[in-house]
């Protein structure tokens, strides 16, 4: 194989094997999934058709709308909460905090979960919150209920507070990435031009912050969306979300048409979301 051979062909060679990797195991996939959206479900398999009964089955049963419905409010309601405090806390690192050893110790302090298996922290909440639980006990010990309550599982502010704990990491990391590429002395040229601190902070610092918090919302919102494991650990019968249903369509209903409808519903949102995302950040990114 000659030298000149390889120049002319090895970029080829190089983005080769990625793009088949791509192909084969992300794009084909995709692609029989939503073929069989449009087949029919015939016992004891499926008929292979052109038709749209899964999807019109979808947004015409009740049971599915409130599903879609409580699986959007869920992750819009952690991403919220994963920004409130996410934004404060990598505020402070950046802008308040001296001392780079403490501040690298408390990044990694947020980020080092990640390294815990993913079960291991969800199940950790229905602990915690749990008739047996440190709240429930903590609760007794203090003499503010006489017994256990059985109130914070199994419920969706369970789910909610779970969540937001296991995907802050991905809200604090692009939030702070943004604010520390913010230049230091824009602060001191608005104290210069008479501008307080909480003006300048809502007319400078959050605006140069928005390309993070977008990417961290997108992060956290399409995480959130997919998930199953919390639904199933802490959520009960009014936390089942997306993820769910299309488990027990694959599963035990043996439905595949119609997990595969719901799926392609799925990977239509969360590709919407992610589209309008990168809009937003490129109208809103400032180069330096």
């Amino acid at each position: 194989m000659s030298l000149r051979w390889i120049d002319r062909h090895g970029m080829a060679l190089v983005l080769g094997l990625p793009i088949l990797w791509i192909v084969c195991f992300m794009l084909v996939p995709y692609a029989v999934l939503l073929t069989y959206s449009f087949w029919i479900k015939t016992y004891p398999l499926f008929e292979p058709a052109f038709q749209f009964g899964n999807y019109l089955t979808l947004f015409s049963e009740p049971q599915y709308v409130r599903v879609i419905g409580r699986t959007l409010m869920i992750a819009t309601l952690v991403s919220i909460a994963a920004l409130v405090l996410a934004y404060p806390f990598a505020y402070f690192l950046v802008f308040r905090l001296r001392n780079s050893t403490v501040r690298t110790m408390l990044f990694l302090g947020v980020i080092a979960p990640l390294w815990v298996s993913y079960l291991l922290r969800a199940y950790l909440w229905k602990t915690i919150l749990g008739t047996e639980g440190v709240l429930n006990s903590t609760l007794v010990g203090l003499g503010i209920v006489d017994e256990p309550l059985d109130v914070f599982l199994y419920s969706q502010t369970a789910m909610v507070i779970t969540l937001t704990y296991i995907f802050i990491p991905f809200m604090v990391m692009p939030i702070y990435a943004a604010l520390e590429k913010i230049p230091k002395n824009l602060d001191e040229a608005s104290a210069d031009l008479g501008v307080g601190p909480w003006n300048t902070f809502w007319r400078v610092t959050v605006p140069l912050s928005l390309p993070g918090v977008m990417a961290g919302m997108t992060l956290t919102f399409c995480l959130c969306f997919g998930d199953f494991v919390a639904a199933f650990l802490v959520g009960g019968p009014d936390g089942l979300m997306v993820a769910n249903v299309i488990t027990s369509q694959f599963g035990a209903a043996l439905n595949w048409p119609l997990g595969s409808a719901l799926a392609v519903v799925m990977l239509a949102v969360v590709l919407t979301i992610i589209s309008l995302s990168d809009r937003f950040e490129q109208r809103t990114t400032v180069r330096y």
